[in-house]
């Protein structure tokens, strides 16, 4: 037996850098047996054979690879959805990659609405479903949570989560560290700010939970098959050349498939390779260590001290203690045949946890170690699942990827994934989690950028998760043509889908982002004087950011005079061929198919009328042949323009729309070739009409029109239109000439006061105007009539239109939730997930806040329900009081059914 005083002592060693693969033991730490703390787990049960548990059979509807949580949840979800013809494939036995081993804990409360209803999910299946469905114990034990905070800004976030948990009916308490002591007497309190305390948080049991799991999906007729290792899967390529999934292969014959799920954890990445699908996950070592038994312990909650990077699991009258470090082991090779495996914990890792669980619960010092439990875990570059059909084969799912949260997430994920499997999508919004959607097709095949991300999102997996956070690995990996030239003028990027793109621009001069450091980890030197890290850290806080008066400014330049911003990272996507209409009416919500010069604003939707996208639709005439700006094709074109973060996403879901109903049509990706940058303010038409060859007056260049012409020389397509709710065009550019036109425009500029703004300022200045930005206050589980968009959907035309059934479905029924705009007369920062109060009954949250600074006030939109279940019409809105709740604190709150800011529209049409 060694003891944690005793591991705390023990002396520091650098670590062999990660380019090296490291033993799976060290010789400088205490000695403990390797033992998971159940009593107990399936490797007893199947010791002996290692012959299939029965014959694979020749075909079945789905086959799920791997036997551990969200391989179990899965078959069980399907099973329950009505599949009978569902079989699970284990290599070993259920559990025995990195199921077996896992610390099993439910924390309810999490940053992100959709998560907190997928951890719901989870604990109604292993709490309530499954012990009713099949009479059999989970291993559930509701001892409840405790989050520890050390300071303001740790408490803050845990009033968020708090303020989140009463939309969904998750009991929580801030404890100050009295009332923590009087819960917890064994916790040390002197250095608390105050702790969060969620009484029905609790922990779970992996044999327990996945052999329930099983039992109840073959109930419900789905097959189970252990010893059945899968060695191939067929992918065949269709008549129109898409590849889709035919078979799987095992040694012991082959099964007809239409459709294949990769939970294979650690595994799937290999898994994929047989397919020709890329997963992005590295494997890493994870560990904990059980205590011996601690007088006192029983009963008490689970902890986790966020701020020390250490949690503490109660387990019957000890702990399992365990955290994230910044240096952890990455699995170089990954072994086939590791099955309930554990690896020798490597202390001069581990140690780092020692010290903050000695000082939270200090009689720890004194207890003895049982066993240490360090196993493998994959990891994704952010930190969250990786989930849904994969875009090189269709019919190749993923639930992979789960960052040592595969119990917790299990059974929300489960269902999502089933749903998504039997209907085409998911039921909620899972676009954080689709792998068709996060990463631009460059980066999920790139080894430095999977570890490096991989690495920083393990290492701040309990930092506060800020509003404006960055991250630091990665990073420079998509640089559009104007980045230089912002660089040395004081932008501050912001990183996203692989793209550097402008977040604001600095006074102080160039703030580079370096190669990565690993915060020093791995014989990294760290950065010294690293002035984009120092301006990160500067806005870690929950107040208004000290760069809150520079946003201000950039606003304030775009309202009076004009600024230019750089959105050259933008998806630049062409629709062209011979059925390019028909694709066009199909795909999007409004009328797209108008003379070629015109441009739209609309919406694609899903088969439940679920915004999937919104964007903006210009008709083209051909061009020149090998142009990125006029492309030529045959039959009909639209150039569709795209934000960046989402340009995979769309690009993925029109292609396919297009494959599912086979159009003879093209979609082209142009965004590498072509730059973007909008000039936006009453001033912007003196200034343009300087650098374009063109005429901008109102008869001569209507709002939502485009047309080819020359700046600077060079040939240009602009468009009038505004994201920011002022007069301005868009210049999309060939890449070569974006630096001429861009100094052209800025020289021109230059007595009016031109400035550069970035998108920290377009947050501000759309949400201020009440223009929605996709996937905040618009995502694929609201409508366009919930999110006042009903103008974007051509029903008073005959032309039908994916999702249109739906949406005439909901008009005729009803609108039952409505996106609201809230503005508060007290000037507090707000970020989402705040609370909405209504007459004194909590209606919903808010998705998207910003500050209004042409107004003077905060705005947040949320949606908001009846408590009563009717309707949510303008007049429910409009008589209603209002109060938003931030952290813990209600602030009375102004509903609005008109955007606060220029409601009559007349700015962008050139009014003033």
């Amino acid at each position: 037996m060694s003891s944690l005083s005793r591991a705390c002592r023990v002396p520091l060693r650098l670590p062999a850098p990660w380019r090296s693969p490291r033993p799976f033991s060290s010789a400088s730490g205490p000695t403990a047996k390797k033992s998971v703390p159940y009593q107990k787990t399936l490797q007893e049960e199947g010791r002996g054979s290692k012959e299939p548990s029965r014959p694979p059979p020749g075909s079945a509807q789905v086959v799920v690879v791997g036997g551990g949580s969200l391989g179990c949840q899965t078959t069980y979800h399907l099973a329950k959805m009505g599949l009978s013809d569902v079989l699970l494939l284990e290599r070993d036995r259920l559990t025995s990659g990195t199921t077996w081993h896992t610390a099993g804990l439910l924390w309810q409360l999490r940053p992100s609405d959709v998560e907190v209803e997928l951890l719901a999910h989870t604990r109604d299946v292993v709490s309530r479903d499954l012990p009713a469905e099949t009479g059999l114990h989970t291993g559930w034990v509701e001892n409840g949570g405790l989050f520890i905070a050390s300071n303001k800004q740790r408490l803050d976030e845990y009033k968020r989560l708090m303020s989140l948990g009463k939309v969904y009916g998750v009991e929580s308490h801030v404890l100050t560290p009295s009332q923590t002591k009087d819960l917890y007497p064994l916790m040390n309190t002197d250095d608390l700010y105050g702790t969060l305390y969620v009484p029905k948080d609790g922990t779970m049991d992996p044999a327990g939970t996945c052999s329930t799991l099983a039992r109840a999906a073959t109930a419900r007729g789905a097959t189970i098959i252990e010893n059945c290792p899968v060695t191939g899967i067929q992918v065949r390529t269709d008549d129109f050349g898409v590849k889709r999934v035919h078979a799987v292969e095992t040694a012991h014959g082959t099964i007809q498939t239409p459709c294949v799920v990769n939970c294979a954890g650690v595994w799937a990445r290999a898994l994929g390779r047989l397919a020709g699908v890329h997963v992005p996950l590295v494997a890493m070592h994870h560990a904990y260590v059980v205590t011996e038994r601690i007088e006192g312990i029983q009963n008490m909650p689970n902890v986790r001290d966020h701020d020390a990077s250490v949690y503490l699991r109660l387990q019957g009258d000890a702990l399992s203690v365990g955290g994230y470090e910044s240096n952890p082991i990455f699995w170089e090779e990954v072994s086939e045949k590791f099955a309930f495996g554990l690896f020798d914990l490597d202390w001069d890792v581990f140690m780092q946890h020692i010290e903050g669980a000695v000082n939270r619960v200090p009689v720890l010092e004194k207890t003895g170690i049982k066993s240490t439990v360090c196993g493998p875990e994959s990891f994704t570059a952010d930190h969250k699942p990786l989930m849904g059909e994969a875009p090189e084969v269709r019919g190749f799912f993923l639930g992979c990827g789960f960052n040592s949260a595969g119990m917790m997430l299990g059974g929300g994920c489960g269902r999502e994934l089933a749903h998504w499997i039997i209907h085409g999508r998911p039921e909620k919004d899972m676009y954080g989690y689709d792998i068709r959607q996060r990463f631009h097709h460059s980066l999920t095949d790139n080894n430095r950028w999977m570890r490096e991300r991989s690495h920083e999102s393990y290492a701040k997996n309990y930092s506060v998760v800020f509003p404006h956070d960055e991250p630091l690995a990665g990073r420079n990996v998509r640089k559009d043509p104007l980045h230089e030239e912002l660089l040395r003028q004081g932008c501050v990027f912001q990183e996203r889908h692989g793209w550097e793109r402008p977040g604001w621009f600095s006074p102080g001069g160039a703030a580079p982002v370096l190669d990565y450091d690993y915060y020093g980890a791995y014989g990294h030197e760290r950065h010294r004087d690293y002035t984009y890290n120092r301006l990160l850290g500067d806005e870690y806080t929950f107040d208004f950011p000290p760069h809150h008066d520079i946003i201000k400014k950039e606003c304030l330049t775009c309202r009076n005079a004009l600024a230019l911003f750089d959105m050259s990272y933008f998806g630049k996507f062409y629709l062209v061929g011979p059925e390019a209409t028909k694709a066009a009416d199909w795909l999007f919500s409004a009328d797209v198919s108008k003379a070629p010069g015109s441009t739209v604003y609309t919406c694609m939707l899903n088969g439940r009328g679920g915004v999937e996208s919104d964007l903006t639709v210009s008709r083209i005439s051909p061009g020149t042949p090998g142009s990125p700006l006029a492309p030529a094709f045959e039959g009909d074109g639209y150039y569709l323009a795209i934000g960046g973060a989402v340009a995979q996403h769309n690009w993925s879901h029109i292609t396919t729309v297009l494959q599912d109903m086979k159009f003879q049509c093209k979609l082209l990706d142009c965004s590498e070739e072509l730059g973007m940058m909008s000039i936006q303010g009453p001033l912007s038409r003196a200034v343009l009409q300087e650098v374009l060859d063109t005429d901008l007056s109102n008869e001569a260049f209507p709002f939502s029109t485009h047309k080819i012409t020359t700046a600077a020389g060079c040939q240009v397509r602009a468009m009038r239109l505004s994201f920011v709710g002022e007069m301005g065009w868009e210049l999309h550019v060939p890449r070569a000439d974006c630096v001429k036109v861009y100094r052209a425009v800025m020289q021109a500029g230059a007595r009016h006061g031109i400035a550069n703004a970035g998108y920290r300022a377009i947050d501000s200045l759309s949400i201020e105007k009440g223009y929605r930005h996709w996937h905040a206050d618009l995502r694929p589980d609201d409508t366009p009539l919930e999110a006042g968009l009903a103008f974007t959907c051509k029903l008073k035309s005959s032309i039908p239109f994916l999702g249109r059934e739906a949406v005439e479905a909901q008009k005729a029924k009803g609108i039952f939730r409505r996106l609201v705009c809230f503005t508060t007369e007290q000037k507090v920062p707000m970020f989402g997930l705040e609370a909405v109060w209504r007459d004194g009954q909590v209606v919903g949250h808010i998705r998207r806040a910003d500050f209004g600074f042409a107004i003077d006030k905060t705005i947040a939109y949320g949606y908001i329900r009846d408590p009563a279940g009717g309707p949510v019409s303008l007049d429910f809105v409009k008589s209603g009081s209002y109060e938003l709740e931030r952290m813990g604190v209600t602030f009375p709150a102004r509903a609005h059914t008109k955007s606060p800011f220029d409601p009559d529209n007349k700015r962008v049409k050139g009014f003033y």
